[in-house]
């Protein structure tokens, strides 16, 4: 989910097509120079270059909705390599092997850039919102992302949220237990994809819990009216950011649209939340400093420090909620299909699971760093059942991929889910194999459902933990 202007400015200097040239460094002019022949950008395959065309042709056969398949078949059919795959006026090349993928994370620099997503830029502007990370870039994107990582990502911030992730772990199968018993069977055949939405979302980036410090009740038999609003709304605000990837959302504004005002009315109740969260965490620091010493979520850590203005704790605390609202869900429902079809494999997650379970007396973290299994499971699951199909960085230098010059400026998109099917990558990639991550095989660059680097998902360690947490109390 990524839109961004084709005019870019890498660090703080514009990178247009005429401008590109000029923008090679000593280290890209070296990177080019070393590689003899290496063919130019134009040879590179392509998709066609009548983008409104590719737009209509998306439009008519829905494959906005199919686009993963859209792009295995582009590498089967061009190869490793594939350029000017444009919709529209935005074009790419798209890259498939492990060796491309390095080189283009480790010359991301200072400032990694992808698309944005325009149509949630346009409602911050609309509404006069900051932006939060997902949608910042250069030194303002670096501030608010270092501070941010000492309170979602680093070891310590860990801990202190796991107790709060584990027990809406635990109430999620109490919620379905009790579904069970309510059946004259004893049993329940149901799809749980909705039950999981809910999970993901009574969490963290997903939820409120470890975000905002209080729990949504989305795991309550009966959904009070505000909760269910919440619900609907990000649900709303999903389904819409689609169908607006490719349109600039200033047209639908100029004209109105359903979608346009649908699209804004979810951001608006999604953002009202955050302010009446941060009402309730002042108010609890009303009551006294005991109160204050207690963890009480990422949002009342930020507002505490005040390190970061109020209105980017907002929008960043906001993004991060609504950006992985499916980052947990989505992996979770396909995990236990895979497990369903494969009962030895259940069986011997169950085994592991028990065993730590039993030796670690019931804590939690020593469980979780015990169960080698559960994780290269999750991490199967996402090499088969890839959230986001590709990967994005506007190339800072000039770089040399599978013989061919790539310029800077140029926007590279790397095919997850084309690449965990490829059989050149993985053997029998068709086949749930958890155990192909536990061999001493060199997996680098292969597991990278969540990012690289310092624009990996700022939201990997709890999706990660959420995951895990689920599965061993299911």
């Amino acid at each position: 989910l990524a839109h961004l202007a084709p005019c870019q400015r890498v660090n703080s200097r514009p990178l247009c097509d005429e401008q590109k040239a000029s923008s090679q460094n000593l280290t890209s002019k070296i990177l080019v120079e070393s590689v003899p022949g290496a063919l130019p950008y134009h040879a590179i395959p392509s998709t066609g270059k009548n983008g409104w065309l590719n737009l209509l042709r998306f439009w008519k056969n829905d494959e906005f909705r199919n686009f993963h398949h859209v792009m295995l078949d582009n590498f089967k059919k061009y190869g490793p390599i594939y350029s000017r795959e444009r919709i529209g006026k935005h074009e790419s090349v798209n890259i498939l092997f492990p060796e491309d993928i390095a080189l283009l994370f480790r010359s991301e620099g200072l400032f990694p850039r992808r698309r944005r997503i325009e149509a949630w830029v346009k409602h911050r502007q609309y509404r006069n919102h900051s932006l939060g990370i997902f949608l910042k870039n250069d030194e303002e994107w670096r501030t608010d992302r270092l501070l941010l990582n000492k309170e979602v990502m680093d070891p310590p911030a860990i801990r202190k949220f796991l107790p709060l992730l584990d027990v809406v772990a635990a109430d999620f199968v109490s919620y379905v237990y009790r579904r069970i018993t309510r059946s004259t069977r004893h049993s329940m055949t149901a799809d749980i994809s909705g039950d999981l939405f809910r999970y993901a979302l009574e969490l963290i980036g997903q939820s409120c819990h470890v975000l905002y410090g209080e729990r949504l009740g989305l795991l309550d038999d009966n959904l009070n009216a505000k909760s269910q609003q919440f619900f609907t709304a990000i649900e709303q605000m999903l389904s819409t950011t689609v169908p607006m990837l490719y349109i600039p959302p200033s047209f639908l504004k100029l004209i109105n649209a359903k979608l346009w005002r649908d699209h804004i009315a979810a951001w608006d109740v999604i953002f009202e939340h955050a302010d009446v969260c941060i009402h309730n965490i002042y108010n609890k620091f009303r009551q006294g400093p005991k109160l204050q010493k207690q963890y009480s979520g990422i949002l009342a850590e930020l507002l505490l420090q005040a390190k970061m203005p109020l209105n980017n704790v907002k929008a960043n605390v906001t993004e991060l909620m609504a950006g992985s609202v499916d980052t947990t869900a989505v992996p979770l429902l396909f995990m236990l299909f895979e497990l369903a079809r494969n009962p030895s494999i259940q069986a011997d997650l169950r085994e592991e699971i028990v065993s730590a379970y039993s030796q670690a007396q019931g804590d939690m973290a020593k469980i979780l760093n015990t169960t080698p299994l559960l994780k290269a499971a999750i991490k199967e699951t996402l090499r088969m059942y890839p959230v986001g199909i590709m990967l994005q960085r506007y190339l800072v230098e000039d770089l040399v991929l599978q013989n061919y010059h790539v310029p800077a400026g140029t926007l590279v998109q790397v095919g997850l889910y084309p690449m965990g099917r490829s059989p050149d990558i993985f053997s029998r990639p068709e086949q749930y194999q958890p155990e192909r991550w536990l061999t001493k095989e060199n997996n680098s660059f292969k597991a990278l459902a969540f990012g690289f680097g310092t624009r990996q998902c700022i939201g990997r360690r709890i999706a990660e933990l959420e995951m895990q947490l689920f599965l061993i109390h299911v």
